[in-house]
């Protein structure tokens, strides 16, 4: 009796109409793609802990260690009435009903393998790496001694295993089924604030990461296709505005100019010493205003180039910055307000990176290539759009207009 009574006093959370939706409409394989904030995993945990409240075995597999963390502690404390031991090290909680939840980093090979589950759950499946494998080889089977369920739980991240799971499930192929909700059926956020992140981000990232819906250029933020519509030959007229990005270790100086159409006319690259990078910054930066990034090494750079050249600015480098950088210039490119894009520069653009951290936006290149261009690209259309000139040109684009856009 007193094990009943401490069951019946443990609180989960209420799931609102769209979660409990979705559950009365499950199937033996879940697949949920949905847009940021929903409440997918406390979804997802409120799922498992019924199951072990149940007296079953379930388990918890997470894309990383660091994302594993914070829904431990949810379980510790939301359990704490009823856990009877709790082994930290191998992050697992034997409740006293009989139930037991184990929590996996997928981050490691063959996780979960030789156990057996009621019901499983995969949170951020969307960027899972190699899930597919895991899948298959190690998570699937653990699901046979018990006849256990799963969950698929995430953003999508392209068209990726995840995206291919919700399509089985859309043809509700052998006891699967899936959903697509957006951020907006979560009754608990303003849908103000949704219509504000619609108006920030770019179109197919507003798509992906508050519709659910999956970009066909997975986790690139310019997408591929307005890449390609942007590039063409160099522009023949002066530039206005400059962005450089300074070379870091073995990196490349790289420094793109605009003209008052918004063509690329300038995109010099080259690695060399830093006296011989200051005399070239200088003879080229002399034409127009320019942006350059004074992170770490770069700022005793800029100074020097600030006493021979006027109308130089320097920018740290922050994950705040970066993410304001990135996302204006998708937005320039995905308008086409860049032409001229060369196909070195393109190639970069199309390999760059984003993934959503609890702290944020991060932006990066791929492990082993460069983003000197990219981020130069980047801080040329930021001065572009703050040139305090308010001249407009004969395709109609406003230069200087410091409160938004080219147009």
């Amino acid at each position: 009796m007193q094990t009943l009574d401490a069951v019946r006093r443990v609180r989960l959370p209420r799931l609102h109409a769209g979660q409990a939706l979705i559950k009365e409409q499950r199937l033996r394989f879940n697949v949920l793609q949905c847009g940021r904030r929903f409440g997918k995993t406390t979804f997802g945990s409120v799922l498992i802990a019924e199951a072990a409240l149940a007296g079953f075995p379930a388990a918890w597999f997470a894309p990383t260690y660091k994302l594993l963390s914070e829904v431990w502690a949810w379980f510790c404390e939301r359990l704490e009435s009823v856990i009877a031991i709790k082994d930290s090290q191998i992050k697992q909680l034997r409740l006293i009903t009989g139930g037991i939840i184990d929590f996996w980093s997928l981050d490691t090979p063959n996780a979960g393998r030789g156990r057996k589950y009621k019901r499983i759950a995969i949170d951020e499946a969307g960027i899972v790496r190699d899930l597919e494998d895991h899948w298959n080889a190690s998570i699937r089977p653990t699901l046979t001694d018990l006849k256990g369920d799963a969950w698929f739980l995430g953003t999508p991240k392209g068209r990726n295993f995840f995206h291919t799971l919700w399509a089985r499930g859309q043809a509700h192929a052998n006891r699967w089924a899936s959903w697509r909700v957006g951020t907006i059926h979560n009754p608990t956020i303003d849908p103000a604030e949704i219509e504000d992140a619609k108006r920030d981000l770019p179109q197919a990232v507003f798509d992906q990461e508050y519709g659910g819906i999956p970009a066909d250029d997975g986790g690139n933020p310019f997408g591929i296709e307005a890449v390609n519509r942007c590039m063409g030959p160099l522009s023949t007229r002066d530039p206005v505005a400059f962005g450089v990005d300074l070379a870091k270790s073995v990196d490349w100086t790289w420094v793109i100019g605009i003209d008052n159409e918004g063509c690329i006319c300038v995109s010099e690259r080259w690695q060399s010493d830093w006296d011989n990078t200051t005399d070239r910054l200088a003879f080229v930066l002399r034409k127009a205003p320019s942006l350059m990034d004074s992170t770490g090494v770069g700022d005793p750079i800029v100074e020097r180039i600030q006493r021979r050249v006027s109308n130089c600015e320097g920018l740290k480098f922050t994950s705040q910055s970066k993410q304001m950088l990135m996302e204006g210039l998708a937005v320039a490119i995905q308008r086409g307000e860049i032409k001229g894009i060369p196909e070195n520069l393109a190639e970069e653009l199309k390999a760059f990176l984003y993934e959503y951290t609890k702290t944020g936006v991060r932006y990066e290149a791929p492990p082993g290539m460069h983003d000197d261009g990219v981020c130069a690209l980047a801080l040329a259309v930021q001065r572009f759009r703050t040139r305090p000139t308010g001249i407009q040109s004969t395709s109609g684009i406003m230069i200087g207009v410091a409160n938004g856009g080219f147009r």
